[in-house]
């Protein structure tokens, strides 16, 4: 971002310009994403809209940042402790399907057509570290209950399941269907509880 909003009324004036701009996304592709059209969405003027986001790729990547925040919200309020596994993968799976339903347009258009940061994808970046290491917290707990390198990588298998899953399936306009949900439920779950031995019991 340009400069950073201080005021209530700042901040809400980009929150009205990156919801105008998601909407644009997930209806309309990149194709359709122009910081003019995005203004009078969002009932701004251009020069508003400037002050905040110099081009459409800084505002792009101001609102895969946005996404990003709603996927480790989700992660910070999903816990395992004191759930089976398939209890745990239940709640995370509905909870991302939710995060991902409200916009479903959006996460192909950031995926396959919007350029992205050289920030995104990074493996080090403080997004995916902490993302991970919510689903690393979440193996160990359904697990044995003590982190380690075995931990690590299941987060990753999981992380990445759930992820291409629910992303492919909002790909294909497939997000809602509760057998998608189910299966992806039953699939990951299966492979936690496979690492315990109380839960394989």
């Amino acid at each position: 971002m340009r400069k950073e909003p201080r005021q209530a009324r700042s901040r809400a004036t980009v929150e009205t310009i990156l919801e105008a701009g998601t909407r644009i996304l997930s209806d309309e592709g990149w194709a359709g994403f122009t910081t003019n059209r995005v203004a009078d969405l969002a009932g701004v003027s251009i020069g508003s809209l400037y002050q905040y986001f110099p081009d459409k790729l800084s505002l792009v990547d101001a609102i895969r940042r946005r996404h990003l925040d709603d996927c480790l919200a989700v992660m910070r309020e999903s816990r395992a402790d004191g759930l089976s596994p398939v209890q745990f993968v239940a709640n995370l799976v509905r909870a991302m399907v939710a995060a991902h339903g409200i916009h479903p347009g959006l996460h192909r258009v950031l995926l396959d057509e919007a350029p992205g940061s050289g920030d995104y994808g990074n493996p080090n970046s403080e997004f995916e570290i902490e993302y991970l290491g919510y689903y690393e917290e979440a193996v160990a707990a359904c697990r044995n209950g003590r982190r380690g390198e075995a931990d690590r990588t299941a987060a990753l298998i999981i992380s990445d399941a759930i992820d291409g899953v629910i992303h492919n399936a909002a790909r294909r306009g497939m997000l809602a269907d509760p057998l998608v949900q189910s299966e992806l439920i039953r699939l990951v779950s299966l492979y936690l509880a496979d690492g315990n031995p109380k839960a394989a019991a």
